[in-house]
């Protein structure tokens, strides 16, 4: 009987125990509950997708108001280069290599007149991008696709396939902004925003027509903000991003994820032709002011603080005894001026305008010529190691009388200094005339050594040397004594004129 109930119990207690540890082992091992992680997952989908919702929405909204903008001209047909047409026929096959079969004759290709038929054509000009900016009609883009063209057609078309032909009210060259106009009424138009609002890192897309391809859009950050080294107009203070922008782009739009324009596209780096990832745009604020004076008198009217200006560098900074790591040295106050009726002196640091630290050289200068003349603006300035607050009226900059200015002459031999590597002569009438140097006091430089401190410097032969470590210097003598006191010293601080400007140099002095 015991044998017969073993012969049941013992499997039926083995598979209970085998079940058991089965169980055990699922309540230690069991990975996380596959709801969580769907859970997770999902929600990290939707962020994502709602992160591209916005810059879908954001394009969507801006895009009506991109327009494509060429520029041509009539010229007749043998002004046209004959070869590649137009518009390709249908055959590539024949059309490059010739009939498929003997007897046949290549079709004419559509798009071209026969041989000796002249007949007016329109010749592409410029080609480009815009954007508007009031429903009436009027649209900013950069002046190189419109603004050298004053003889060409214009032709503006927008995102749903309707075409014009404007007008150009006027164009910047010195900061790449036109601003033309189309008879309509009721364009879609955008918003524009504030550029000195905008951070580095901060989203925005590009929307242009790059390479003809219209209303392409493309997201990318703010990579950097007030790029005014760059070498493409005389007043920048551009925006870069690495929003893929190529040829095409410019006078696109450059917004921000309010749907706000923060810039105009207008040029890239690259090696190619194509996008490497730096792209320049001018910033709204700036364009506001352009537009806004092309718009009432067709110019553009700048201000001026009246300096001559150049950047702290460490050697400057170290010969005038500060610590600043940025700022805008005043070589030069201009007689009369709005500085100098301000009570700007040359020698002075200006560290901080309207409330903000000062950026670079060409930024710097770019915000005082978009400031409209009569504003009255805020400085602070170190001098003598002391901080002074200062208001300034900003005057108005009279740019032919600028350029009408030239650089003095050269001199002749008196004085070798070769720890800087020049040589001065004094400064007498018959040579004050010769270069300009009237009423004025220092030393001629009459020789640079090509391979001396002050050639590397920029200083050139017919410069005048007015001032060694901030002491006026008059004639050779007390040029020679200034130079023997700077003795033992890594640098000289000199101060240089050109007969138009007087900047400040450090020279490393050579043993």
């Amino acid at each position: 009987m015991w044998y017969k109930a073993r012969r049941v119990l013992l499997p039926a207690l083995l598979a209970v125990a085998v079940f058991g540890l089965l169980a055990v082992s699922a309540l230690v091992f069991e990975p996380a509950p596959k709801a969580v992680y769907g859970a997770d997952k999902t929600e990290a989908i939707q962020t994502l997708k709602d992160f591209g919702n916005t810059f879908a929405e954001v394009a969507e909204a801006a895009s009506p108001a991109v327009v494509s903008i060429q520029v041509s001209r009539e010229v007749e047909a043998s002004q046209m280069q004959e070869g590649f047409p137009e518009t390709l026929p249908d055959d590539l096959f024949e059309f490059f290599f010739g009939p498929r079969g003997f007897g046949r004759q290549l079709p004419q290709p559509r798009g071209r007149a026969p041989r000796g038929f002249q007949m007016p054509r329109e010749a592409p000009m410029g080609q480009g991008s815009g954007f508007v900016i009031d429903p009436s009609g009027y649209i900013v883009t950069n002046n190189h696709v419109v603004g050298d063209f004053k003889d060409g057609k214009i032709t503006v078309k927008l995102s749903d396939g309707r075409e014009f032909e404007a007008k150009l009210v006027g164009g910047d060259p010195k900061t790449d902004v036109a601003l033309i106009k189309v008879e309509a009424s009721g364009l879609p138009s955008l918003r524009l925003g504030d550029s000195d609002a905008i951070k580095v890192g901060e989203w925005v897309l590009a929307i242009g027509n790059p390479f003809g391809l219209s209303h392409t859009v493309t997201a990318g950050i703010v990579s950097a903000r007030g790029r005014g080294n760059v070498g493409i107009v005389d007043y920048a203070d551009f925006i870069q991003t690495d929003a893929a922008i190529n040829p095409g782009n410019s006078g696109g739009p450059l917004i921000n994820l309010d749907g706000e324009v923060v810039g105009m596209n207008t040029a890239i780096y690259s090696r190619s032709g194509g996008s490497m990832g730096i792209g320049f745009a001018i910033p709204v604020n700036m364009i506001t002011y352009v537009e806004t004076q092309l718009r009432e008198s067709g110019t553009v009217t700048r201000g001026q603080l009246g300096v001559i200006i150049q950047p702290l560098t460490k050697e400057l900074a170290d010969s005038f005894g500060v610590d600043e790591s940025k700022g805008i040295l005043i070589g030069q106050v201009m007689p009369g001026s709005a500085a100098e009726q301000a009570g700007l002196k040359q020698g002075d640091i200006i560290v901080e305008f309207n409330g903000q630290p000062v950026g670079d050289l060409n930024s710097f200068r770019s915000r005082i010529a978009n400031t409209a003349p009569g504003t009255a603006i805020a400085l602070v300035v170190l001098r003598d190691g002391q901080r002074l607050d200062k208001t300034v009226t900003i005057g108005e900059l009279d740019e032919e009388a600028m350029a009408a200015a030239g650089p003095a002459g050269p001199g002749g031999p008196a004085k070798v200094e070769k720890g800087i590597g020049i040589t001065v002569q004094n400064l007498t009438e018959d040579v004050a005339a010769e270069l300009g140097y009237e009423n004025e006091q220092g030393v001629v430089v009459s020789g640079v050594d090509p391979n001396g401190p002050a050639a590397r410097a920029g200083i050139e032969s017919g410069n005048l040397v007015q001032e060694v470590n901030r002491v006026k210097v008059a004639n050779i003598d007390e040029f020679q004594q200034a130079m023997e006191n700077a003795s033992g010293k890594e640098t000289v601080l000199l101060l240089v004129s050109d007969g138009q400007y007087s900047r400040y140099v450090a020279l490393r002095i050579a043993e």
